[in-house]
């Protein structure tokens, strides 16, 4: 650092990019804070921790390899299993002092573990361990038993066992900086600050984003830096800002996402509401906030990878390529998701989302003529994306899909769509979903209400017309057909190119007495695809037999053939 401090700095942010955080999402770690040039990380399983510890020492040596020795950067790592104290997203404890201790006596270069690491993964890894007897560390009571960690490069020189994942270390980053309090009122900061800590709390149950906890964020509160700068110190693409004014009972929130390479404005939006129960409203806030900042974030991602040359596209890329074709849902784009996703999944099967999209993809494509193959096909990857991470409601609701889609196993399928929702509140997909399997199996007004609240999370949502479709089929049961063709409309503007949204259209209003715009409204979609009733029954919008032969009689009053 005294020689070249913006050299030095630059490497650590390199090696923090390039080698830490493709460790923590390979091994399934979460970085707590920075603390100056030192590291506090948690992993669910001891196994992990060390895997990433010798993944991120063997790919610094090798970063090292040909540099000189006075300019090379070399960490130590300690690692121990034991109780921890949580504090919002930051960690205490004996077990954190321990750890920090365990790092001090490790070599540079090298790794530490206590003796109930030592204890749990022995065995389980392509590493030995040599005994350093029962430590005295400082302010730690009692003696610690420890164990240097050794290994062979050769078993960690691939990128399957050591960290670097394809695809992972692009993908998104965000860091909430604190919210600004313009009231000109002291006692309303701790508001501001809720909010800011409610909206990372909201955005981190979204798992495609790598949100930068509270502590790292707040480090910049009232520091005045330009969000480029704030942005390369945190090694984060995306930044969210924002401010809180209040003025008598009416609050005023402001939100915006800028990203922090290019300075441009992804999204911004105001929210204005009354005061009541701050908590509520605080809730209520960061929930609507995060679920449009998350498709936010994924439009400008898709945008990224678009403007990548094919020979540079990497899994996530191919990934982000696939995810238009998904969502567009016709029986053009389909084939073209399902071949960008699994190419990308041949060149990483380690990414929950991207079995989960296959399946959805998989899932689409069966009424459409693929075949019992696959259909078969569609559960497996669904059921493999909860495997991959079942903390995922991305995964847990296109589980859910697939069992309905698929299976029609109605109760399995909602046991899945309700822990979505239980997993991310925010999710207007998981909501979406539910509503969609309550619409199918006979649960109308409460696929009313759920459809509605995915509308409310994300009202420009790439797959508003889904959720608009199953509005319309949830008013058609109910035969409340006017209200069904307001929707269905609505979802033939959102998306002209999907059939269903036209059938939806035509049944509705052909139940409610306009034949002649019903067979028109067929006459046009017939003209681009045409689609047959046993088409339709294949699909079966509805699994009871009464809604849809009512839905298929309406079909053929306006012209669709057998």
């Amino acid at each position: 650092m005294g020689r070249d401090e913006d050299g030095t700095l630059a490497r650590l942010r390199m090696h923090r990019g390039d080698i830490l955080e493709p460790a923590l999402a390979h091994y399934s770690g979460r970085l707590v804070k920075l603390t100056g040039d030192g590291v506090l990380a948690e992993f669910a399983s001891a196994v992990e921790a060390v895997g990433a510890a010798i993944a991120i020492q063997q790919a610094t040596l090798e970063a090292n390899r040909d540099r000189p020795t006075d300019h090379a950067i070399v960490f130590r790592i300690g690692v121990h299993l034991g109780d921890l104290i949580v504090d919002g997203d930051d960690l205490y404890g004996d077990g954190v002092n321990i750890a920090a201790r365990l790092e001090g006596e490790a070599p540079a270069g090298g790794i530490v573990v206590s003796g109930d690491v030592h204890n749990t993964v022995a065995g389980r890894l392509k590493a030995t361990f040599r005994s350093l007897g029962d430590l005295a560390l400082k302010n730690i009571a009692r003696p610690v038993s420890a164990f240097r960690v050794e290994w062979d490069a050769d078993d960690w020189h691939n990128p399957r066992a050591a960290a670097p994942v394809p695809g992972v270390r692009e993908a998104p980053s965000l860091a909430v900086l604190p919210f600004v309090n313009m009231s000109g009122d002291a006692d309303q900061e701790y508001f501001a600050d809720g909010i800011t800590e409610d909206i990372i709390a909201a955005l981190s149950r979204f798992h495609e984003l790598t949100v930068i906890s509270r502590g790292s964020s707040f480090a910049f509160k009232g520091k005045g830096l330009d969000l480029r700068r704030i942005a390369e110190q945190l090694g984060v693409r995306y930044v969210l800002g924002g401010s809180m004014r209040k003025a008598g009972n009416r609050i005023r929130v402001s939100a915006e996402l800028t990203d922090a390479a290019s300075g441009v404005q992804v999204w911004s939006d105001r929210y204005d509401r009354d005061m009541a129960d701050v908590f509520d409203l605080q809730d209520d806030i960061s929930r609507t906030v995060a679920a449009v900042v998350d498709p936010a974030v994924r439009g400008a991602e898709i945008e990224r990878a678009r403007r990548k040359p094919p020979a540079s596209l990497s899994a996530y890329d191919l990934y982000l390529r696939a995810l238009p074709h998904l969502w567009a849902g016709t029986r053009d784009d389909i084939p073209k998701a399902i071949d960008l996703l699994r190419r990308s999944i041949s060149l990483d099967p380690t990414r929950a989302p991207v079995h989960a999209a296959l399946a959805l993809s998989l899932v689409f494509a069966a009424p459409a003529g693929a075949g019992m193959e696959i259909a078969v096909e569609a559960v497996s990857m669904a059921r493999r994306a909860v495997e991959l991470d079942g903390a995922d409601a991305f995964a847990q609701s296109a589980y859910g899909y697939a069992l309905i889609g698929v299976l029609r196993d109605a109760d399995q399928a909602h046991l899945h769509a309700r822990e979505a929702v239980r997993l991310n509140p925010s999710s207007a997909f998981a909501w979406g979903t539910l509503g969609i399997i309550d619409s199918m199996t006979g649960s109308f007004e409460a696929a009313i209400a759920e459809l509605t609240r995915a509308l409310g999370l994300s009202p420009f949502d790439t797959l508003l017309y889904m959720w608009l479709q199953g509005l319309a089929a949830s008013c058609f049961a109910l035969g409340r057909f006017e209200e069904g063709a307001n929707w269905a409309r609505k979802s033939v503007q959102h998306n002209p190119r999907h059939g269903t949204s036209h059938r939806l259209l035509a049944a509705n209003l052909a139940s409610a007495g306009r034949l002649d715009e019903a067979r028109e409204v067929t006459r046009r979609r017939d003209a681009v695809q045409k689609t047959t009733i046993g088409e339709m029954r294949a699909l079966r919008l509805f699994t009871s037999d009464e809604v849809l032969e009512r839905y298929l009689s309406a079909q053929q009053s306006v012209g669709v053939p057998e």
